[in-house]
């Protein structure tokens, strides 16, 4: 008997996606029922398959080098220790250069390499050569010496490589392990399990550096060496569920395309892409949005810290005020996905879009620690869901045969929110000289991102994609 004809005397039947469903919304309180515990929670979380629970998990996975390596512990390190003989601007603007660097490669690979793995298929093939770049770059960040910083850039470079453009292919996968109506849970579901895979490990870091004696660490800078290894190993470790369990979907072939050089094809269908752009314009549309209102996002998650020192908030303080988002975001990501199914996808962001305009209203009237912490918490509530449902609903409106190729785009338009904002915010701090300004300045960005947002018409993008005939 085979799995097919196995599922479907228990019951079931599949869809024209292929998934399997079950008859009655009895026979799924039944499964519910007497599944085991943390399947039970897991799908009430709107995981239903073991293929949803799989792919979250790399989430988790990567969210270690995100917490731990770009936000909280390297950027520091790369000032004090590996540029320890270098003026501190210096320091900062060499920084700043490697984080555009990679920033710019990934911006322009992604969409050639990701449509390379739909026409070959090779989807986890991509994924599992760009997470072991990514992940053993972060295993050598231990050999970086003092004043080392040669090395400490490379290595950063290549590990921001590797986690970026490994979205691309793990995004890519979303069409194919949840049905329409299932994005906003299951693409929510993975931000909180980010939510909680990065925080946990960057709780244990943060320990380890704030009290190296009391984890037989000699000092200070072994911990933070040994935090890097640590990100690397959870990295590699907790990828493993999604190359086990989630299936490479298959190749699928628009009508004029012939089987041939897979390079070659990818650079031919880019260019249908862009002479076709009308047939996806909604999702171009929500392309440019999210262009746009990320930048907003971007500017804030990565610049907080910074407007924070300037005003007096103290490291301590700052640390608990990220570590509390961590933790808070997970069960408004849920949230988030919850409503996105309620009341609209679409309807969802822009709530999601007005507390951040809110926001950054309030920053400008941030004096204390307190307010840094009650600023914190707001975004907390809006960050990992306008992110999943704006992911959720870009995979509505594109084709999946295409979808890691899109995705390629839409890693595009989360880099250049990454340069983009800072250089606005940066630029407003010297026509004005006042960051409170510049945070004011942030507002814009959510204000016309969600003008364009109210340009997209889901359903007729979702229809136009369902029309469309695969070979």
């Amino acid at each position: 008997m085979t799995n097919g004809e196995w599922r479907m005397a228990k019951g079931e039947r599949n869809d024209e996606k292929g998934f399997a469903i079950r008859h009655s919304p009895f026979a799924i309180r039944h499964s519910l029922k007497y599944a085991p515990p943390v399947q039970s929670v897991l799908a009430r979380l709107g995981l239903t398959t073991r293929e949803q629970r799989a792919w979250v998990w790399y989430d988790w996975a990567n969210s270690a080098y995100f917490t731990t390596v770009v936000t909280a512990v390297f950027p520091s390190f790369y000032s004090a220790y590996a540029s320890a003989d270098v003026e501190p601007a210096l320091a900062t603007a060499r920084f700043s250069l490697i984080t555009t660097l990679g920033v710019l490669i990934t911006a322009v690979a992604a969409p050639v390499l990701g449509a390379v793995a739909d026409i070959g298929a090779s989807r986890k093939r991509f994924l599992l050569v760009f997470m072991l770049i990514g992940s053993s770059a972060t295993l050598l960040m231990p050999l970086i010496g003092q004043g080392d910083w040669r090395l400490a850039s490379m290595l950063f470079v290549i590990g921001n490589i590797g986690v970026s453009t490994s979205l691309v292919f793990y995004d890519g996968l979303l069409p194919s392990i949840a049905r329409d109506e299932e994005m906003d849970k299951v693409s929510s579901a993975g931000y909180a399990f980010g939510y909680i895979g990065g925080g946990l490990l960057l709780v244990v870091n943060l320990a380890w550096i704030l009290q190296p004696a009391a984890f037989g660490f000699p000092d200070t800078v072994t911990a933070t060496k040994a935090s890097f290894a640590a990100a690397g190993v959870w990295w590699m470790l907790f990828s493993i569920p999604l190359f086990r369990r989630v299936p490479e979907p298959p190749r699928k072939l628009d009508p004029d395309e012939r089987p041939g050089s897979t390079v070659a094809g990818a650079f031919i269908r880019l260019g249908h892409t862009f002479r076709d752009i009308r047939r996806y314009r909604h999702a171009f549309l929500l392309f440019v949005a999210m262009l746009i209102y990320q930048d907003g996002i971007q500017t804030i998650i990565r610049l907080a810290s910074v407007f924070g020192t300037e005003i007096g908030i103290g490291q301590t303080a700052q640390i608990g005020a990220f570590v509390m988002v961590q933790f808070l975001g997970v069960p408004f990501a849920v949230l988030f996905g919850a409503l996105g199914a309620r009341i609209g996808t679409k309807r969802a962001i822009f709530i999601s879009l007005a507390v951040y305009a809110l926001a950054s209203v309030l920053g400008y009237f941030m004096t204390s620690a307190a307010h840094f912490f009650l600023l914190a918490a707001l975004i907390a509530t809006v960050q990992g869901g306008s992110q999943a449902l704006s992911r959720a609903l870009f995979a509505r409106l594109i084709p999946e045969n295409k979808s890691s190729e899109f995705f390629g785009f839409y890693a595009v338009s989360e880099r250049f929110a990454t340069a983009l904002g800072p250089l606005v915010f940066a630029a407003s701090v010297a026509l004005t000289g006042s960051s409170r300004s510049a945070i004011l300045a942030v507002l814009l960005f959510f204000v016309a991102g969600a003008y364009v947002l109210s340009k997209v018409n889901v359903e007729e993008g979702i229809r136009a994609v369902r029309g469309e005939r695969i070979a």
